[in-house]
């Protein structure tokens, strides 16, 4: 699948035409989507409506934006009116929403063209894509392994050339994770900058809407087209949203000093040496582009995963609780009374991923407990954003591997929940301060297997990271490597 830029130049120049690139995208699903499992629903009508109203259009001489006729993929959390939105879980399965998300609908007024919603962990509560009820996304790069997640049916689908560009949520690392996994770019924005209008949430102040792409200037035009104020968000920033794209130099010299720290942190113990070798040979060429290295120290950035799985469980409990058979969704129907229908509807609706978070949060906010835990882990969340604060004061941006391994095997970690959390290890703590975070391909092991460097920025500064991961894109191009399955 060609970039953004390369499609609008054929369509401008009449050389294609939007349903022709559409055809070919869904052609392509059809063809991958036995072995690869990346979309839960494939929407051919909508997609060669959008692509019919594109063509019409150009005929009638009108111009058209740099997302007009591309194939775009939702994740499966986001309300499309109209069209199933099932989060991944039983509960939801038949639920279609009656109204749109603020960001499909941007899409939509944008002209790109839906060609489907794609797999996810149940509730955006997992690691690897195994959580989802209905199947398990395969990894293009290896079809034994997992894409990551939660956003693991985004992240293959791009990789696969499914669609060009795809939209994921990261609660603690969910468009990034499986953005190392699969060697794509993907980008989680600064907390606000994106309207949550729309997103069936999971933990509702840490979940963001971001970007997934093949390249940095791909995923900096999605971008430009999903953010901005929303009335409709009570969390969304009223900040004036530049064109990320323009931000994109090759070379960092010519824009004056730029410092860049390392997490010392990150390093160490259960980093794989591979992925380590990776991302300091990626340091090292940033250094040879211009940038000033330093090693800086947040010295909290361990205690961000027991924080998160305080947090994220205690919000999602009080979210969750909305799907009770009573209003929509699935209800059981053999129960007696109102109590018993709420029990076997959660029991069968719900996967164990996702009762165990519960559980976890209303253990955390229960009478005699909230203190110790919940009100402990809010603190320590302060601690860790002033670290960043901190480490700021000293760089322009920050760095580190996105992910300790390289895709793991399917069926590897289901039975260890702990080691599956530990995968979130490097991308948690940015949730919790609210930063924009991005994970672009840094290398390959010795498998063949894609490994990502995570780039952070200061609050709103994704046009700096965007510029960083643009010059370090074109220095090595491996984004032009794609998986044979593709």
């Amino acid at each position: 699948m060609a970039s953004i830029r390369e499609l609008h130049q054929q369509l401008i120049k009449k050389e294609r035409t939007a349903v022709e690139i559409a055809q070919e995208a869904l052609d392509h699903i059809s063809q991958l989507e036995p072995k690869l499992k990346s979309f839960l629903t494939v929407t051919p009508e909508k997609a060669l409506q959008q692509a019919r109203e594109v063509d019409a259009k150009i005929a009638q001489g009108e111009e058209i934006g740099p997302l007009a006729g591309i194939p775009i993929a939702i994740k499966d959390n986001m309300c499309t009116e109209g069209i199933r939105t099932t989060c991944g879980s039983r509960i939801l399965e038949n639920f279609i929403p009656p109204y749109e998300s603020t960001v499909t609908s941007k899409l939509a007024d944008a002209g790109a063209v839906f060609v489907g919603k794609t797999n996810m962990d149940e509730f955006a509560m997992g690691s690897s894509t195994e959580n989802s009820a209905y199947q398990l996304t395969r990894n293009p790069w290896d079809l034994e392994r997992v894409p990551g997640g939660s956003s693991g049916g985004s992240a293959a689908a791009v990789a696969a050339g499914e669609c060009v560009v795809a939209l994921g949520s990261d609660t603690g690392g969910s468009i990034r994770q499986p953005a190392s996994f699969c060697g794509v770019i993907g980008l989680k924005p600064t907390y606000g900058l994106v309207s949550r209008y729309g997103l069936v949430a999971y933990a509702s102040s840490l979940d963001q809407i971001g970007p997934f792409g093949r390249s940095v200037e791909d995923t900096a035009i999605l971008l430009s087209a999903i953010a901005g104020y929303d009335p409709k968000d009570s969390t969304s920033l009223n900040v004036p949203i530049p064109d990320y794209s323009k931000s994109l130099k090759p070379n960092l010299k010519a824009r004056g000093q730029l410092r860049i720290g390392v997490i010392k942190e990150t390093f160490g113990e259960g980093l794989d040496p591979t992925v380590e070798a990776a991302v300091t040979t990626a340091v090292e060429l940033l250094q040879e582009l211009g940038a000033e290295i330093s090693v800086v120290s947040c010295p909290r950035f361990r205690y961000g995963l027991p924080t998160y799985y305080i947090i994220a469980p205690s919000e999602a409990s009080a979210n969750l609780a909305r799907y009770d058979g009573v209003k929509y969704g699935f209800r059981s129907e053999d129960a007696d009374n109102l109590l018993e229908m709420y029990g076997k509807t959660r029991a069968r609706g719900f996967g164990t991923e996702v009762k165990r978070r519960i559980m976890v949060g209303t253990y955390a906010l229960s009478a005699g407990y909230y203190d110790a835990y919940y009100l402990k882990a809010q603190k320590v969340r302060t601690l860790i954003k002033e670290d960043f604060d901190r480490a700021f004061a000293q760089v322009d941006v920050l760095v580190c591997p996105t992910a300790p391994t390289t895709a793991f095997k399917a069926g590897e970690k289901t039975e260890d929940p702990l080691s599956m959390y530990l995968g979130d290890l490097m991308t948690i703590p940015v949730n919790l301060a609210g930063l924009p975070g991005m994970s672009i391909p840094c290398g390959y092991d010795e498998k063949g297997l894609p490994i990502g460097l995570q780039l952070i920025g200061r609050v709103l500064q994704e046009s700096r990271l965007l510029e960083v991961a643009y010059a370090y894109e074109q220095a090595t191009q491996w984004n032009l490597r794609f998986p044979k399955l593709a």
